[in-house]
């Protein structure tokens, strides 16, 4: 298998046009083809002799993903299905914003071993962990996408296919690589986890200022654990205690995600139970709507309920925002584009 440009440093790139024959200077002119101006073909690196060219391709590619599908909502959000070298299917989602905001939605794994009823990953079980470039190359292709576009990568949200804590060191890794070779601050990038408490209490020890999402979903043990299994292994105490040992430790609010299933967690009496959960901690609870999955019978919640869970947990002093779903039209849900491919070719 050829070398992976993007799974090098400059130090390995440096490395490489030494086997090559070449001055070390190369490796900073190919650093700079591929971050600062997004070169996803050897052809582009013009000011690189041909011989050095030619070489290159001969010893090396530019990334490991292969693009098999893209379908684009009418409301701009655009998904992609990618495939591994080993087959393994992934998804990627860019969602733009009126403000200017381009922000990707990134993968972490194949698959997903947490088992959460409603999310078409967690349905179909888990493949295997991706690498830290296989993580990271999501966000550098969507990034060289919108350079040639006139546009530029501003957000990224780790809450694609896949638990990222379940896979620590590659999904913290590409975080870092995500800021120091896209230039993307670290208040821009967000991590979303279900709640593996041990990772939660590392993160907080990493000093980064990237953003933490937990997915509570439900504020009793009792209907979090039928929700999402890891609930039995970190039950609700474990990780509020966790993230109040992290908002201690960093400084920074916690957004807790809550996926709004009709007649399942969204009564009034539940938003008073998640409320008294809250209280006092520094969070914010970002609200949505179920996207509804093959696998699953939930259904989304009415407006009209919706606008009672935030009344009621405004009372507790618990902000919250209902967060717009987006690629509905094209289920851009994490894993419905994958399930839907594997179905079809069954």
């Amino acid at each position: 298998m050829s070398t992976n440009l993007l799974s090098l440093d400059e130090a390995g790139l440096a490395s490489l046009v030494k086997e090559l024959g070449q001055p070390a200077f190369r490796a900073k002119q190919i650093h700079n083809w591929l971050y600062d101006k997004g070169a996803s073909d050897l052809e582009e690196m013009t000011n690189l002799p041909k011989a050095l060219r030619d070489a290159l391709a001969e010893a090396a590619s530019i990334g490991s993903l292969t693009q098999v599908v893209e379908q684009q909502s009418a409301d701009g959000t655009r998904k992609r299905l990618y495939r591994l070298h080993d087959g393994q299917l992934i998804e990627t989602v860019v969602m733009p914003y009126a403000d200017g905001r381009r922000t990707a939605c990134i993968s972490s794994q194949a698959g997903c071993a947490m088992g959460c009823v409603f999310c078409a990953t967690g349905q179909m079980g888990f493949q295997r962990q991706l690498t830290e470039t296989e993580i990271f190359e999501q966000a550098w292709r969507t990034a060289a996408e919108l350079k040639a576009r006139g546009e530029r990568l501003s957000n990224v949200v780790m809450m694609g296919m896949g638990e990222p804590f379940h896979n620590y060191d590659a999904a913290v890794g590409a975080v870092r690589r995500m800021m120091r070779d896209l230039g993307i601050g670290a208040r821009h990038i967000t991590i979303s986890t279900v709640g593996l408490v041990p990772a939660i209490r590392r993160f907080a020890d990493e000093g980064l200022q990237v953003g933490l999402a937990i997915s509570l979903h439900a504020a009793s043990d009792e209907t979090r654990s039928a929700l999402l299994p890891v609930n039995r292994k970190y039950p609700l105490e474990e990780l509020i205690d966790a993230c109040k040992a992290y908002v201690e430790r960093t400084g920074r609010r916690i957004t807790f995600e809550w996926a709004l299933i009709a007649g399942q967690n969204d009564s009034a009496q539940e938003a008073h139970r998640l409320g008294r959960l809250l209280s006092g901690l520094l969070c914010h609870v970002n609200l949505i709507p179920l996207n509804p999955t093959a696998r699953y019978e939930g259904q989304p919640t009415e407006e009209a309920d919706v606008a009672t869970f935030v009344e009621v947990l405004g009372r507790h002093g618990v902000p919250a925002t209902v967060r717009m779903r987006r690629g509905i039209d094209i289920d851009a849900g994490c894993g419905q584009l994958r399930d839907r491919m594997v179905d079809e070719q069954d």
